[in-house]
């Protein structure tokens, strides 16, 4: 099973195949989201054992594979942004309700903390665009909209976590704004692979097409 028929729902189990994609490397780029040091770790030991198969999908296949990817864009001068969630005041006024909630969601994370840094296998490199954000979705709350028109960018291929959040908001997002919308399943996580799944047969086809990092490296045209 290709990208064409894997990660069907209910509504598109019937459709067609998409026609092939192809992704015009000047006027693509690629996003990391959310990526950072606050998420690879837990201090509670229960906690601890209670992440520990995502914390192994990160460092086992989502870490190295976004590097991988990471690196093949900069290879084909496709431009590589970074989104990251990070409040502009300590004591996180400025962030979106989403942020502000307790549980899970609830998220102060300074700008410049360590803790809301890209992690230290995926640092961008200078003249790599980095957008903070204190919402869900890296178009909203950014300028990520303006750059990327301005840039002549017309399709985005995301990667990052969580798969469910941050990277379903965004897609959804982009797409709203006629952004053609790539998702590298094998370049995301969730909490659980069954969350993780859930949700890229909820987004693919409507929202995006769903690709593995193999295919996605096939699409690329100079």
């Amino acid at each position: 099973m290709n990208w064409k028929t894997a990660h069907r729902s209910f509504y598109y189990a019937n459709a067609e195949q998409p026609e092939d994609i192809v992704l015009p490397c000047g006027e693509t780029a690629h996003l990391v989201i959310d990526v950072q040091n606050t998420y690879m770790h837990k201090d509670d030991p229960d906690e601890t054992k209670r992440w520990t198969p995502f914390f192994e999908r990160m460092n086992q296949t989502v870490i190295p594979n976004t590097a991988r990817l990471i690196d093949e864009c900069r290879a084909r001068d496709v431009e590589n942004i970074f989104a990251r969630i990070g409040c502009l005041k300590d004591d996180g006024r400025d962030r979106s309700l989403s942020q502000k909630k307790p549980g899970f969601n609830y998220l102060l994370l300074p700008k410049d903390g360590e803790a809301g840094q890209v992690v230290p296998q995926l640092q961008p490199r200078d003249d790599e665009i980095t957008v903070i954000k204190t919402t869900d979705s890296a178009l909203t709350g950014t300028n990520l909209r303006l750059v990327l028109h301005n840039m002549g960018i017309k399709h985005v291929v995301c990667s990052g976590i969580f798969t469910d959040q941050c990277v379903s908001s965004t897609v959804r997002s982009l797409v709203d704004e006629s952004f053609n919308v790539v998702v590298v399943e094998d370049c995301c996580a969730a909490a659980t692979m069954e969350l993780h799944l859930a949700e890229l047969s909820i987004i693919n086809m409507i929202y995006c097409h769903v690709v593995t990092l193999d295919e996605v490296l096939t699409f690329f045209r100079p």
